[in-house]
């Protein structure tokens, strides 16, 4: 049996990852690849390890979370350090596959052959270093498993009737992406939101937060919420009297890359589910303290609607990473 190894930080995971691997793969039995990390690192290790793992399951995927030199002038055993831990966490090792400068020496280390693949980088003209410097400008070479890292998440807020749902639509197609609707709205159908429990704002909060997770993996780069947990926990309040505990935790560790807080300046129309029209003011002042409170930053839209979209599309343009990128450029 040929036993193949690579190894690598896989900060992040990206296309030219996945080509090492799957030609790796295809030329040995039993392939292991090792995700290497430090604490210090800007991203988790377990992270990186999942990405990989989920996407060769054809592959052993080990995280290795040691405090090991990254470089033979770092530590005069640096060659002996890293032999023993490929040993024990990978066993046996005939064949090491790389795509950098290194593999030939440690492939002699490990007495094994090295297999050099896609040096120069034409068969997939990316890197880990370009990935970090402008993650949007390189999207198309993120496997859809990372995105979600580094997708700009948008929360719309406001009182029933002030446009979130429109504006949430609006600015998805201005900037080609995705949004994701309130689960809220789904969850109660024909039911009276005003007959909810502790127990259905729960529910409501956590398919919310599951319809989001699952969006992110589609966006491109932004992703648009209508509505978020601080708003599911006001709702709860206004009509249950109080906030299911997990729902209140929760909803004070989610943050937002933009906050849009839509007044409460429109006319409120009756669509058939709504039930607050009487209560707008309070529920916007509501949102607005919740805010604060968490130390959320957003920004608060007024007036017609087409003034909310002109605002909230030259917000999102002047995001630094994104405007670097160009993303949104056209957006008006």
């Amino acid at each position: 049996m040929t036993r193949g190894l690579v190894l690598g930080k896989f900060l992040p995971y990206h296309a030219g990852h996945a080509h090492l691997i799957r030609t790796a793969r295809a030329q040995v039995d039993e392939l292991t690849v090792l995700v290497c990390s430090l604490s210090s690192e800007p991203i988790d290790g377990s992270l990186r390890h999942s990405w990989v793992a989920s996407e060769h399951p054809d592959c052993r995927v080990i995280h290795v979370a040691e405090e090991l030199p990254q470089t033979p002038d770092e530590h005069p055993a640096f060659w002996d350090m890293w032999r023993e831990v490929i040993g024990r966490r990978a066993g046996p090792v005939d064949v090491v596959f790389t795509s950098e400068d290194y593999g030939e020496e440690l492939a002699r280390w490990l007495n094994a052959r090295h297999v050099c693949v896609d040096r120069e980088r034409r068969a997939v003209p990316i890197s880990g270093t370009s990935v970090r410097a402008d993650p949007y400008g390189h999207w198309a070479f993120l496997p859809t498993v990372v995105r979600p890292f580094y997708v700009r998440r948008v929360a719309i807020l406001g009182a029933e009737s002030t446009g979130k749902t429109t504006l949430a639509s609006q600015l998805a197609s201005a900037f080609d992406t995705v949004w994701v609707p309130e689960y809220g709205r789904t969850y109660c159908g024909t039911r009276d939101p005003r007959t909810l429990s502790l127990d259905d704002f729960e529910r409501i909060g956590r398919g919310q937060l599951a319809a989001e997770d699952s969006a992110a993996r589609e966006a491109n780069c932004l992703l648009f919420c209508d509505t978020d947990l601080l708003t599911t926990c006001t709702w709860s309040d206004m009509i249950a009297g109080s906030r299911p505990p997990w729902l209140a935790a929760t909803a004070e560790r989610r943050r937002y890359e933009r906050v849009f807080l839509l007044a409460a300046d429109v006319p409120w129309i009756n669509d058939g589910t709504r039930v607050l029209a009487d209560r707008r003011a309070e529920h916007t002042a509501r949102l607005r303290h919740e805010l604060e409170r968490v130390g959320q930053p957003y920004d608060e839209l007024h007036g017609p609607f087409d003034a909310r979209l002109g605002s909230a599309c030259r917000l999102i343009r002047s995001m630094t990473e994104l405007r670097d990128a160009g993303i949104g450029a056209a957006a008006s």
